[in-house]
């Protein structure tokens, strides 16, 4: 498998990368973003995940809400508006983000954005379902060379196909997303088989992105081998915002970091049955079955007799 890093990780290589999803859970308060990354960091995560939007570049003015939410804003746009950060308060997350310990990636949706998070540093790029074919952002991805992690969600196998082609003739490093685009993502639609799958044909690392607030997901998907795994997260399941029905607690959160981390324990500490049967021979001793006497008796001369 071609494995590739992210600022000191490595993906690929046994231990699996997992990003928090915070996308729009600050509801436009850069505290609350900022209290994500805190957050992350402590439950173990490797990196913490938001989304830049910028309106004049995705959006219109009369672009209504697919399903309404919010009584702030009646249009898409300005709901996008309120979701973006200035200069400065980005900057501020990435230097958050740098002081924690935990990768800073966040989901472009125009080239504008690509470019701004290049200038920031960011050390890869998650591109997600709805961009698989937006051709212009793809061809700034290849003129910054940096790592690309694309989820599928609503992708054929062409599609993903006409992408990695992409990707490698242009010399990007690129890791693949199962996904299914449905908040939330039902159990019988979850396709740990198609992550196998494309490991399978595309030799990259590959993984899950989950919607769902049911954590076995995210567990199955480690125990399944994935060398990403992506989920939305939320201080409380019941807390205000459009990706709440497909998050994970702060709690779920930071069990999915400890699962991780004592399987990989498992899993990298290969057991030598012999070995451990020579080093157990005392307790082997104590614990199976011996001889001992059943009864005692005595003859007529006194001498003891054993049965």
């Amino acid at each position: 498998m071609n494995s590739f890093k992210i600022g000191k990780r490595e993906i690929g290589a046994g231990r699996p990368f997992i990003i928090a999803e915070v996308a729009q859970a600050h509801d436009g308060s850069l505290n609350f973003a900022h209290n994500f990354i805190d957050l992350a960091a402590e439950a173990g995560a490797d990196a913490v995940k938001f989304q830049m939007h910028i309106p004049q570049k995705e959006s219109t003015l009369e672009e209504k809400f697919r399903v309404p939410f919010t009584v702030m804003e009646d249009n898409r746009y300005d709901y996008w508006d309120r979701m973006n950060f200035s200069d400065e308060g980005w900057a501020g997350l990435v230097k958050h983000c740098e002081e924690k310990g935990i990768e800073f990636l966040t989901t472009p949706l125009c080239v504008e954005a690509v470019q701004k998070l290049d200038r920031m540093g960011m050390p890869a790029f998650k591109i997600g379902s709805g961009e698989v074919m937006t051709g212009d952002i793809f061809d700034e991805l290849a003129k910054i060379k940096k790592p690309v992690l694309l989820s599928t969600g609503m992708s054929s196998y062409a599609m993903i196909e006409d992408r990695v082609n992409f990707m490698k003739k242009n010399n990007l490093d690129f890791g693949l997303f199962q996904c299914t685009t449905k908040y939330p993502m039902p159990l019988a639609e979850v396709g740990l088989n198609v992550m196998d799958e494309m490991k399978r044909r595309y030799d990259c690392p590959a993984g899950m992105s989950v919607h769902t607030q049911n954590i076995n997901v995210a567990l199955l998907s480690l125990a399944r081998g994935a060398d990403l795994l992506e989920f939305h997260i939320t201080l409380h399941p019941r807390a205000f915002g459009p990706d709440v029905i497909g998050s994970l607690t702060i709690e779920q959160m930071a069990d999915v970091c400890r699962a991780r981390d004592e399987f990989c324990e498992m899993l990298s500490n290969p057991v030598d049955k012999d070995a451990v049967a020579e080093k157990l021979a005392g307790s082997y001793k104590i614990f199976s079955k011996s001889l001992a006497l059943k009864t005692r008796e005595e003859d007529e001369g006194g001498f003891a007799q054993t049965r």
